[in-house]
């Protein structure tokens, strides 16, 4: 496995090391000493393409009657449950005498040393929490957050014009991006919408749901009824992100 590069930009202290997530355990701790809440990214997926690195925030809130005094964390995926990350010092900023947001920032590295395919969908945090007067706690967050191959989708109709009532074939394509080898490769098997707006309105409206061939391309037909934009739509998946092509415009003579 190549390593995955996870960096951090907030100042800290910082040891880098292999990382083996961390047995499945409850919650260990002691004193009044409580997490209230943990944050990845603002609640998005994190997602990655081909080039560029992605930086998110790990914000960890967490509340003693001492005040807080640190925080370290781990984050690894869960489908291949080993990494490479920092088990390293949150920067805490106090909230008030008694409580404090403790954040992160990691960076997803698409490059050499960099994400894998396999490493795709969800991914857990390992918590270390302490207190002012000593109070101590140890937990495997279990919510999740998620890492996502970005996608690309492209919509092309035609003929342009077309006769009102006449057949009008959509075409496209859904790739996603390739953490081994760092390309756009065709997204197989998958549904994506088909969704048209009316030309002089704002909203799309699904008119049907076409599934990628094995090269990720995608094809239909219609029946051309008005002047409007034409365009393909995918949700994602848990492993890659929401993509939606630009509106084609069509003439209906």
């Amino acid at each position: 496995m190549r390593k995955l590069a996870v960096g951090i930009l907030l100042p800290c202290a910082v040891a880098l090391s292999a990382l083996t997530a961390p047995a499945a355990q409850a919650v260990s701790g002691n004193g009044d000493l409580k997490i209230t809440k943990v944050s990845f990214n603002g609640g998005k997926s994190v997602v990655v393409g081909t080039t560029e690195k992605k930086t998110f925030i790990l914000a960890i809130t967490a509340t003693d009657s001492s005040g807080i005094n640190a925080a370290y964390s781990d984050i690894w995926s869960t489908a291949t449950a080993t990494g490479f990350g920092y088990h390293a010092n949150l920067g805490c900023k106090a909230v008030n005498a008694t409580t404090a947001t403790c954040s992160m920032s990691y960076v997803m590295d698409p490059g050499y040393y960099g994400l894998e395919n396999a490493q795709a969908g969800a991914w857990k945090a390992y918590l270390d929490i302490s207190s002012k007067d000593h109070d101590a706690i140890t937990q495997n967050w279990p919510n999740k957050f998620y890492v996502k191959r970005y996608a690309k989708l492209t919509a092309d109709a035609s003929p342009e014009p077309v006769r009102k009532g006449a057949t009008l074939a959509v075409t496209g394509k859904l790739s996603r991006a390739n953490w081994d080898d760092n390309a756009y490769h065709g997204y197989a098997g998958q549904s994506v919408k088909l969704q048209f707006r009316k030309a002089g309105t704002s909203t799309y409206t699904t008119v049907k749901t076409v599934t990628s061939s094995s090269t990720g391309a995608l094809r239909t037909t219609v029946a051309a009824s008005a002047d409007g934009y034409w365009r393909y739509a995918f949700a994602g998946t848990t492993t890659t992100a929401s993509a939606t092509a630009a509106g084609d415009y069509v003439d209906t003579k």
